[in-house]
C-alpha cells in the first residue's frame, strides 16, 4: 500500500523561526497601521518574575485634523524603566542606537525615558521591522511564541478570511453538546480540511492563531518549551514534534542514548536528524478528535520540559532555550 509518511525529516528550526518572525512583522506592521488616534500597543517579553521586562510600545498620536496624517511613536525600554533582572549590557544599547533608535530625552515633542522612533501610520512596515529586529536581536527572544501571550493574541488575531475558514471549521466539530466539544469526532476530507480542523482547535486552546510557517507546521509555546504540529499529505495523521537538542556531539553515542530511550517510552519516540535529537508524536486523524490533540501537546510538553536539559548534557549539544532565553 503505497502510503504518505509524515516525519521530521527536512525539518529546518532555523527557516521555521525565521519564517514564524516574518510573519509576526507583517500582522505587527497590519496594526499598527490601523492604531487609532490616542490608543497604545505594548509587547512585552516573557521573564520568570514580576520584575518589568524589555518591552516595546506603540502610541498613535492625536491629530489635529482628519487631514493630518497620523503620527506613529515606538518606544524600547532602557534600563530607567527596566528591574535590576532586565537591566540591558552596554553592548546591547549600542546595537538600539545602530538600529536606529532615539536615545531617551526630556526634549519636547517626546520626552520620555526610552528610546525611541516615529513615522508616519503609513510607514508601519518600518516601524514593524524596527521593532521585530530590536525584540529578537537586542532583547533576545529567539521566537516570538515567547513574547507575552496577550500582546501575541492581540497581534495573531485572525483575518476576515482566516476567521471565515475557523469559523466553518467551528461547525463542523460542534455537530454535538457544546459540553462535549472535545470528544467530538470529525473525519477530515483532506490535508487541507485537517489543516484547518487543527488550527481552530490550537486557536481555541491557546486564545489566538497560532504561527504557522511556509511548510503548514504550527509553532505553539506551552510553558519553556515549544512543540510543533504537522498534519501528514493525505489527512490520516498529526505529527507532534518538538527539537530538544541541538549541534550535539557525537552521533554513535546519540543513537546508543535515543535506542535506550525508545525502549523505555510509551508515547514519544526520540530521533537523531543531523545534528539535533526530536521527540515525536504520532497522532490519528480518521477520524479527528479535539481531546487527543490536547492530551498530546500535555503528553510530549512533559516529556520535552522534562529531558531536554540532561539530555543536552548527555550529548554535550544545547537546548532550544535556555533560562534566560
Amino acid at each position: 500500500m503505497d502510503e504518505e509518511l509524515v516525519s521530521t525529516d527536512g525539518f529546518d528550526f532555523d527557516a521555521s523561526t525565521a519564517q514564524a518572525w516574518k510573519l509576526f512583522g507583517e500582522r505587527l506592521a497590519e496594526v499598527v497601521s490601523m492604531i487609532e488616534d490616542g490608543a497604545s500597543l505594548r509587547v512585552d517579553t516573557v521573564a520568570p518574575d514580576t520584575q518589568t521586562a524589555p518591552f516595546v510600545c506603540f502610541t498613535c498620536g492625536q491629530r489635529a485634523s482628519r487631514e493630518e496624517q497620523p503620527v506613529v511613536l515606538v518606544e524600547a525600554s532602557s534600563n530607567a524603566v527596566l528591574g535590576d533582572g532586565h537591566q540591558l549590557t552596554t553592548a546591547q544599547l549600542d546595537q538600539l542606537e545602530a538600529l536606529g533608535w532615539q536615545p531617551p530625552t526630556t526634549d519636547q515633542p517626546h520626552p520620555t525615558a526610552n528610546f525611541w522612533a516615529e513615522e508616519i501610520q503609513d510607514d508601519s512596515d518600518r516601524l514593524a521591522e524596527l521593532a521585530v529586529d530590536t525584540l529578537r536581536d537586542v532583547f533576545g527572544v529567539q521566537h516570538p511564541v515567547f513574547l507575552v501571550p496577550d500582546q501575541l493574541a492581540e497581534i495573531l488575531a485572525p483575518s476576515a478570511a482566516v476567521r471565515e475558514e475557523l469559523d466553518g471549521s467551528e461547525a463542523r466539530m460542534e455537530s454535538g453538546p457544546a459540553e462535549a466539544h472535545d470528544f467530538v469526532a470529525v473525519t477530515a476530507r483532506d490535508r487541507d480540511e485537517l489543516h484547518s480542523l487543527v488550527r481552530t482547535e490550537l486557536t481555541h486552546m491557546f486564545g489566538h492563531e497560532p504561527i504557522v510557517d511556509d511548510e503548514g507546521d504550527f509553532a505553539i509555546r506551552v510553558g519553556s518549551s515549544m512543540v510543533f504540529v504537522r498534519c501528514a499529505p493525505d489527512g490520516r495523521e498529526v505529527l507532534l514534534f518538538s527539537a530538544l537538542v541541538h549541534d550535539l556531539e557525537g552521533r554513535g553515542r546519540a543513537v546508543e542514548v535515543l535506542n535506550d530511550l525508545n525502549s523505555e517510552s510509551r508515547f514519544g519516540r526520540f530521533s537523531l536528524y543531523r545534528d539535533r535529537v526530536f521527540v515525536t508524536m504520532s497522532l490519528l486523524t480518521r477520524p479527528f478528535v479535539p481531546a487527543h490533540l490536547h492530551e498530546g501537546v500535555r503528553i510530549i510538553t512533559q516529556i520535552a520540559d522534562g529531558i531536554d536539559d540532561d539530555l543536552a548534557a548527555k550529548l554535550r549539544g544545547r537546548v532550544t532555550f535556555t533560562e534566560q532565553d
